[in-house]
């Protein structure tokens, strides 16, 4: 009779393995039972059609009993039979009665084919779905109920695998390259923004999705899987050698490790209070499963406890219910985030001093390139805003850390951290807002506009982090930002436990931020807009979605389940299209050309101006003039004192003193002997030469009133000065 209890039970629940459907813990739905089940362990092969059991359990009194199994699917009773265990179909001389103190009953059995195929086949492929078998005991004498006890199904498919970790931080890393590459190409330029996706806007996107799953509603199996898949985004790594080591530094700082700790998880399995199952208060935490091979029976014997691998059922709900499924103990959850950001922070200092050192062996050993010299100059300044950096992509989940962290209590020593680190991050952000708010205003006051931020190389360097991506007139969005960040974290950890205050605070903030990019539009590339109010769409209907998931508005299980895989293929969709457009962004920049380069290029053609004649548009009044290099002979007059700013060319020759005076004056009366003769050829000689002057000293210039003593030139034979210079 446990057969079919079990097939159908698993028809509609889980799936992690070919053709198996098997329980997964169990649970007492009734207070004070006459009969309690100890341990439930059932597990059907549909390959050879066996199923395997181990059942256990005590009772006050002998009594004969009736058994009703009822499986539920998506909130639907599928299936409902009541069978008598000491009826000749359906015989079980273990329970038949059952006897007064521990009974128990394990062993294979082969199940009939008309039991199979009620069993929807869908039940062996779909990862994740919601089912669950409950198990009723009442005597047959007067048919009180005398035990109840509640399980649900899987079939080992999930879509919490590795493998979807593994492909969203590839998709991370991705983003952080590219906006390397994007920020090197840019290097110099002040003002240049960064193509969207960005590394922070892609982890922001990610560590959304955690979030979303760590609120305490009744989320369906398959969407609280997905979001676990995104956990690494927060920080959550678990690594149990660190594990142990934080346990034990909880341990000698006022801790309690009794239920909280890797060694307690081991052995543990985890009931969510919040998965639409019914519970009893805190009755699941003592009941322990077994699981054994052999076939065997016993009644008020021990043979039952030997051999055993004891596992506790372990309610859990909330963050505390997403961080022990990845098998991070619950009061360990702030001290897993800080070291794991003291980690990084320690490989990123590593890293920059390596390849500084790096740059200085090369700087004794050989040329060292001109474009490096301003790291070694601001190293301590590159760690600096690093580190900066890397508040900014954490405050949000630090603050919700720090908050459950208050919230929760445990060590002493664990709140004291959790309060100066969120002290220190808040108050680093908070400096570099000030800053960067005074020096705008500063500029503002002086030039009538804060364009410095991005015009100001030096300022650029020290601060761009902040609103690198905005446009000029609305650098201030960053602020608003900060606060959105601080907002989520508060309402998610403060609010544990009730899952409508966070999602309704929750639906608030987010709906704030989405109305400040539709209405201001700030980011400076069209596609930074598009992308970002996208991204914040997408959370605005994620969390109007977990609306349905609130156990106050009573929702139908059939309506919840099929809400959470609408809400994990939109989410999983926006993450494929920012794949998509990291993807696209390396392949521009891997194409277009280097700006520096096309930078050279211009100027090279701006100061390649040979080729200019008289009647060319550039050679015009509206233009400065420009230097002429190849001609060699100089304007009659020269360019003393006049309105070209241009000098003249090392070719051209300067006359003085008595050359000035001697090869001036032959020349001038050689033009005033052929001014009325016929010499066409003299003529001609000096309309060539007078063409060949260079253009500066065609340029227009004032008239040249020289008060002074004259210092040059030539005299009549009365001796009047005709000409000074």
């Amino acid at each position: 009779m446990l057969a079919p209890f079990i097939l159908l039970a698993s028809a509609p629940l889980g799936v992690l393995a070919g053709d198996i459907l098997k329980t997964n813990g169990y649970s007492s739905c009734q207070d004070n039972s006459d009969v309690k089940v100890n341990n439930l362990n059932i597990e059907f092969d549909r390959n050879t059609k066996k199923i395997t059991f181990d059942v256990s359990g005590t009772s006050e009194r002998e009594q004969k009993v009736k058994a009703i199994l009822i499986v539920n699917a998506y909130g639907q009773e599928v299936y409902r039979n009541e069978f008598n265990p000491c009826d000749e179909n359906t015989k079980m001389d273990e329970l038949c009665p059952v006897p007064a103190g521990n009974f128990a009953a394990k062993g294979v059995q082969s199940i009939p084919d008309s039991y199979i195929s009620q069993i929807p086949s869908i039940a062996f492929n779909v990862p994740d779905l919601d089912s669950q078998a409950t198990l009723q005991l009442k005597a047959v004498d007067g048919g009180e109920q005398l035990a109840c006890i509640t399980s649900q199904v899987n079939n080992g498919k999930s879509l919490s695998v590795p493998g979807v970790s593994y492909v969203a931080a590839g998709i991370a890393g991705a983003a952080l390259v590219v906006s390397g590459l994007s920020a090197l190409a840019s290097a110099g330029n002040a003002g240049a923004p960064t193509s969207s996706p960005t590394f922070l806007e892609v982890m922001g996107w990610f560590q959304s999705m955690a979030m979303n799953g760590m609120m305490s509603v009744q989320y369906p199996g398959v969407y609280q899987s997905f979001s676990k898949n995104f956990a690494f985004s927060t920080g959550l790594i678990q690594w149990q050698a660190m594990q142990e080591t934080i346990d034990s530094f909880r341990n000698k700082t006022g801790g309690n490790l009794t239920e909280d700790s890797v060694a307690f998880l081991k052995n543990a399995t985890l009931i969510h209070t919040d998965s639409g199952m019914n519970y009893t208060k805190r009755s699941l935490d003592t009941i322990l499963l077994w699981t054994r091979d052999e076939l065997d029976t016993s009644v008020n014997g021990t043979e039952q406890t030997s051999q055993q691998d004891s596992k506790v059922m372990h309610t859990v709900s909330g963050i505390q219910g997403y961080v022990e499924e990845l098998t991070i103990p619950n009061g360990n959850t702030f001290m897993t985030v800080l070291l794991i950001f003291a980690i990084v922070v320690a490989a990123i200092s590593v890293g920059i001093l390596l390849f500084k050192v790096i740059l200085e062996t090369w700087a004794l050993c050989g040329n060292f390139p001109k474009r490096l010299t301003g790291f070694r100059k601001r190293y301590w300044w590159v760690l600096a805003k690093t580190i900066t950096n890397l508040i900014l992509l954490a405050y949000g989940i630090w603050v919700l850390y720090c908050v459950y962290q208050f919230k929760r209590g445990d060590s002493w020593a664990a709140k004291l951290l959790a309060g100066v680190t969120l002290g220190i991050f808040t108050a680093i952000l908070a400096f570099f807002t000030w800053k960067i708010w005074s020096i705008a205003h500063k500029y503002k006051k002086m030039e009538g506009n804060s364009s410095a931020l991005y015009d100001n190389k030096e300022v650029w360097r020290k601060y761009s982090i902040f609103y690198e991506n905005y446009k000029r007139s609305y650098w201030w969005i960053f602020v608003p930002a900060i606060v959105y960040m601080f907002a989520r974290g508060c309402v998610i950890a403060g609010a544990d436990g009730h899952g409508m205050v966070q999602a309704a605070g929750q639906l608030i903030v987010e709906s704030i931020l989405l109305l400040l990019l539709l209405w201001y539009r700030p980011f400076s590339l069209k596609s930074g807009n598009w992308i970002n109010i996208v991204i914040q769409v997408v959370r605005v209907l994620s969390v109007v979605c977990i609306l349905v998931f609130v156990e106050e508005l009573g929702v139908a299980q059939t309506t919840k389940t099929v809400t959470g895989l609408v809400l994990v293929v939109m989410q999983a969709v926006l993450t494929g299209l920012l794949a998509i457009l990291i993807a696209v962004n390396a392949i521009i920049i891997c194409c277009r050309d280097n700006p520096h380069r096309r930078k050279r290029k211009e100027a090279e053609k701006a100061r390649d101006l040979d080729n200019l004649t008289p009647l060319d548009a550039r050679n015009s009044l509206l233009m400065d003039p420009t230097e002429y290099k190849r001609s060699s002979i100089p304007a009659p007059f020269g360019n003393r004192g006049g309105y070209d700013p241009v000098p003249l060319s090392e070719q051209q020759t300067t006359y003085t003193g008595a050359q000035q005076f001697g090869e001036g004056h032959e020349r001038l009366l050689g033009d005033a002997a052929s001014f009325g003769g016929r010499d066409h050829s003299h003529k001609r000689s000096y309309s060539m030469e007078r063409s060949q002057s260079p253009p500066s000293s065609r340029a227009p210039r004032l008239p040249e009133i020289d008060l002074g003593a004259p210092h040059g030139g030539y005299y009549d034979q009365g001796g009047y000065q005709r000409y000074a210079y």
